[in-house]
């Protein structure tokens, strides 16, 4: 050897040895053998081109990662097929880990099938298009610098190429909104440029039904909260616009609404006995213990169901929809005659302003872009939410009729114009609108929470039905108003113990420690003894065996007496009111666990089967095109996916950014009711209004975005209204003077017959065009607001 000294390492003197290396020179001494040893074993251990984990390389040219677990013994180690190669050098601990195998990528051979363990470096390391997501929504998202690095030009042409794509498919403009479509994004960016969207067949038949497996793998969660809360069982009926008859079978619990399947029923009789056999079905697929209840709406052969589906199974209760109950109620009040005449004169008001886009644009700016007409869940809860929308909004609507807009437009001029004005400058109008707000104020908030998903229902809707009754006396309690007083209480009382007086509803109450303290403290005897006598009546149902029934009973009593480790302890006290009784008896009732466990499946029970309801519209949206004739199997297994994901969805925003949902209110503005369009008839089981192309006016709103310039305008229409055959003829009449409504002009609208004005035709506008005429003199009269605070609905 040549005997000299340099600094280096191991690796440094064996390429001395074997020669070929720029930097460094070969030993004068080695010999050919040598070298030629020592250039096979330095070729043999060289080390592996850089990894990069850039996600814009190419595929092909990706190092592919192998994931190897070493197996938990020697023997099992010996037996499987899977290697383990462990590092040269490190402690015992990271032996023990798994350890990635970097292989470089292989030129493919023909059709060879991709290895299912492999995965790109990148893929590896990447967060997945959920993850990414939930991370956004959280407020935690931060761009990453690839993404910072693009321009505000690249990411338009990306915006207009998806608007594109949603005005020409006709998509709904809120379906942007859905996290899915968030999680697709971002899952095609990963994927890179190259990616072919799937075909027709794929999404009708392979993806379908792969979807439907990956949204069944949301029931295993449900089902976990299904057997320790205790589930509610949910069924409705309904028919669609070809005249089937679906029902629609739906299970909650605290977790949240799951869509379990929908049958077609036309061709059989509706009677209680093919119900009940429906029903248990289902709960044998669920489970009897996990079923606590069954709701379903109020009709006579789901009350006769409900009956025999008790006697079938002794720990079983059905009960009656509180949601129903309360939208009967508004409708039987609504049809008194003192508020009757109201509600018909404030839609006239909307109707009118809608079907003008001149008028409509005008109300608009008056009003900041507030709607006048708020698009509820049920035909009852839009006539009082817009009602308090116009009351709100009354003194930007007395302008609206004032200006110089309305004062010199054809409009004003009409028959429907004039009684619009004289409504709205009305003093009589206002106070009837008063009167309304007054007494299905309080009934909304109950039907918010019987509908509501943000906390269990049944805890809550009878106590809040005591106080909306105890408000509405006050609120007329004067002397005048005391026969009107007489006929809504009238109405409470009848729907309300007619259809709701069920023990679910008392024995849930009593297990509320917010509500049945204070009745405690205020020495409420009489009605503490009623709901503990609902308590124990619900107890010998649910609870057959004896031993721990007396358990559940005498634990019970310390809970009253707030007495025993458990109920006696301070915290338990001091959050009484402050947690929801779920929450209360998850925090404090574990020392009394047979009475916690009895509690959970009691006040974590809903009282509505309203989530039915959204399952229809659900229906309807998958089925609006005629074209669209979905085999009944597919359209199920649609409306499977579509409902369970958006149910998720729903309380994820829920439990994320703690956002109420009105649940009486539709997210998006809806044409198709009767306050914004009074000529649109919608057909059995269908809200839409269709044109002879079969869009639909809502489609127009969301894809050219002009309602107010189209919708509203006097464009021809695809329908006439006719009377016996006839056609209705439209007459203009001179209009009168636009002075303000005087006190005894009020009088003297208050003494019309009701019944010609119903009759008289207030369309007489419909071929008018807004334009411009000769301006006319017109006052405007300032009216001090009442308090809006008075007529408080809970939103």
């Amino acid at each position: 050897m040549c005997s000299k000294k340099i600094p280096g390492g191991i690796k440094r003197f064996k390429q001395h040895l074997a020669g070929g290396y720029g930097d460094v020179i070969l030993c004068p001494g080695s010999s050919t053998e040598l070298r030629k040893r020592m250039k096979e074993y330095l070729d043999g251990n060289k080390r592996r081109r850089p990894l990069y984990l850039d996600e814009q390389e190419n595929e092909e040219d990706e190092d592919v990662v192998e994931v190897v677990q070493e197996e938990a013994s020697r023997a099992a180690t010996a037996n499987s097929q899977v290697t383990t190669k462990v590092p040269s050098s490190g402690t015992a601990s990271k032996r023990r880990q798994s350890t990635l195998q970097f292989k470089p990528a292989a030129a493919s051979k023909g059709k060879e099938k991709p290895n299912e363990n492999k995965k790109s470096v990148a893929a590896m390391f990447r967060r997945t298009p959920e993850e990414i997501v939930d991370e956004r929504h959280s407020g935690r998202f931060q761009k990453t610098i690839q993404n910072s690095m693009r321009t505000k030009d690249e990411k338009h042409y990306v915006d207009v190429q998806w608007a594109l794509f949603f005005y020409e498919a006709g998509i709904a403009i809120h379906a942007a909104a859905a996290r899915q479509f968030e999680v697709a994004l971002e899952a095609t960016a990963q994927y890179g440029s190259g990616y072919v969207p799937p075909s027709e067949y794929m999404l009708r038949e392979p993806l379908l039904w792969e979807c439907v497996k990956l949204t069944g793998n949301m029931r295993v969660d449900h089902e976990r909260a299904w057997k320790h809360y205790g589930c509610t069982l949910m069924s409705d009926g309904w028919t669609d616009r070809r005249g089937r008859h679906l029902i629609n079978f739906l299970v909650n619990s605290p977790e949240g609404t799951y869509f379990l399947e929908s049958i077609d029923a036309s061709g059989e009789v509706h009677d209680a006995y093919l119900l009940v056999d429906l029903l248990e079905e289902r709960i044998n697929q669920i489970g009897k213990d996990k079923v606590v209840q069954v709701v379903t709406d109020n009709g006579s052969n789901y009350k006769a169901a409900g009956k025999l589906l008790m006697e079938r199974i002794p720990t079983l209760f059905w009960s009656p929809c509180a949601t129903h109950c309360l939208d009967l109620m508004l409708e039987d009040i609504g049809n008194l005659k003192e508020f009757k005449k109201t509600i018909t004169r404030g839609k006239r008001v909307a109707n009118f302003i809608y079907r003008h886009g001149r008028i409509l644009s005008a109300m608009r700016e008056k009003t900041n872009g507030k709607e006048i007409v708020r698009p509820g869940a049920t035909r009852f809860a839009t006539s009082y939410l817009s009602l308090k929308s116009l009351y709100t909004l009354k003194d930007p609507l007395k302008a609206l009729f004032v200006c110089d807009i309305w004062t010199t437009s054809k409009l004003a001029k009409t028959n429907a114009g004039t009684k619009a004005h004289d409504t709205v400058l009305s003093t009589e109008f206002w106070n009837s609108v008063e009167d309304c707000l007054r007494a299905s104020a309080p009934l909304l908030i109950v039907l918010r929470a019987a509908d509501g998903d943000e906390k269990p229902a049944m805890p809550e809707v009878a106590a809040l039905m005591a106080e909306a009754k105890e408000k509405i006396k006050l609120s007329f309690a004067t002397q005048n108003k005391s026969g009107l007083l007489k006929k809504i209480m009238g109405i409470i009382e009848k729907r309300w113990l007619n259809q709701m007086d069920h023990p679910l509803y008392g024995a849930a109450l009593y297990l509320n420690p917010g509500k049945l303290f204070p009745l405690i403290k205020a020495d409420d005897d009489e009605t503490v003894g009623q709901l503990r006598a609902c308590f124990l009546k619900v107890l010998r149902r649910m609870v057959p065996e004896r031993e721990i029934r007396n358990k559940i009973n005498d634990q019970a009593m310390d809970y009253e007496c707030q007495r025993g480790d458990a109920f006696s302890d301070e915290m338990a006290i001091e959050n009484i009111e402050s947690k929801s009784p779920l929450d209360w008896w998850r925090s404090y009732g574990g020392l009394a666990i047979d009475l916690q466990r009895f509690a959970r499946h009691v006040v974590g029970l809903c009282a509505s089967s309203a989530g039915c309801e959204r399952n229809w519209s659900t229906f309807e949206q998958i089925h609006t095109k005629k074209r669209n004739r979905l085999l009944h199997k597919r359209l199920n297994a649609i409306v499977f996916i579509s409902y369970n994901r958006k149910m998720k969805t729903r309380f994820q925003m829920l439990r994320q950014k703690k956002k109420n949902i009105d649940p009486l209110v539709i997210s998006h503005f809806d044409w198709d009711n009767e306050w914004a369009d009074s000529l649109h008839v919608p057909p059995q089981g269908h809200r839409g209004c269709e044109l002879d192309d079969g869009l639909t006016w809502n489609l127009v709103d969301e894809v050219v975005g002009a309602s107010e310039a189209l919708r509203g305008r006097n464009l021809p229409r695809t329908a006439h209204r006719y009377n016996h055959g006839e056609p209705i003829t439209y007459k203009k009449r001179a209009r009168s003077s636009a002075t303000i409504v005087e006190d005894d002009e009020d009088e003297h609208m208050c003494s019309e017959n009701e019944e010609e004005e119903e009759l008289q035709d207030p369309y007489d506008d419909v071929d008018v065009t807004d334009d411009e005429d000769s301006p006319s003199n017109d006052a405007e009269e300032n009216r001090d607001a009442a308090n809006s605070n008075e007529f408080d609905d809970g939103y």
